[in-house]
């Protein structure tokens, strides 16, 4: 028979597993948006659950799967984020997104940020009639985009270091464009567009190929001030859920 003494241990080690188990379930990735000085690519995931250790002057950025960020400054030496149900509602983790990003775009820069800018019909494209950020995905060529597409235009596209200038005509009746391949050498692109006269200096912000669509790309795109961009998807997700049932 096996003795009190083994009893008790079988028993300690079950409850210790059953509560690494609801640990596990609650517990979700977290990824990488931002860091300095502490060794992270962007794009990774960290645990929530997982306590990370941040010395004095490093920083990082993480941002979870409901779109919500965080910025963490050292020293830090604790979990994270704290967790949430995985079970959320979407409708709810969308309002909630909805909310942060009207707290963002209510502050001072709203406007640089993109909140005055007219609605474009795709989160991916490239607004080139007002300066600002975009963000475009890893490896993908911009699609640029005009309000206005009643007359033939003049365009001219140049990066930051002039190695390279396009000169092109974008047709009459179209308000999409995608010129032939554009070298991009970074992960964040400075260019100089003129449409008929008007000059803009744009940056362009790639998003790493890991990002899945949804809440977690929406959270994204407002982190780094792709507002126009974000409010898009923020309206394809929002017709998503309203035609669920």
């Amino acid at each position: 028979m096996i003795n009190f003494r083994v009893k008790l241990t079988i028993k300690r080690l079950l409850i210790l597993g059953v509560f690494s188990i609801l640990n596990n379930a609650t517990s979700e990735p977290l990824i990488v948006m931002e860091t300095r000085g502490f060794k992270a690519k962007v794009g990774s995931s960290i645990d929530s659950d997982k306590p990370i250790k941040l010395e004095e002057g490093e920083r990082i950025t993480l941002i979870r799967a409901d779109g919500i960020s965080v910025t963490l400054r050292g020293p830090f030496n604790d979990v994270p984020m704290p967790k949430k149900s995985t079970a959320s509602d979407p409708k709810q983790a969308l309002a909630a997104l909805v909310a942060t990003r009207d707290a963002r775009t209510n502050s001072v820069g709203a406007i640089r940020a993109g909140t005055d800018a007219k609605a474009i019909p795709d989160p991916w494209l490239i607004d080139v009639t007002r300066p600002g950020v975009r963000c475009l995905g890893e490896g993908q060529q911009p699609v640029f985009w005009r309000p206005d597409a009643a007359k033939e235009s003049r365009f001219t596209i140049a990066p930051s270091d002039r190695s390279y200038k396009v000169d092109l005509i974008w047709p009459a009746s179209q308000t999409q464009f995608k010129p032939e391949k554009i070298n991009f050498k970074s992960s964040e692109h400075f260019l100089t567009v003129i449409l008929d006269d008007q000059e803009f200096n744009i940056q362009i912000i790639e998003i790493p190929k890991e990002i899945p669509e949804g809440l977690l790309l929406t959270g994204w795109m407002l982190e780094k001030s792709c507002v126009q961009q974000a409010d898009a998807l923020i309206k394809k997700l929002q017709e998503g859920t309203e035609s669920k049932p």
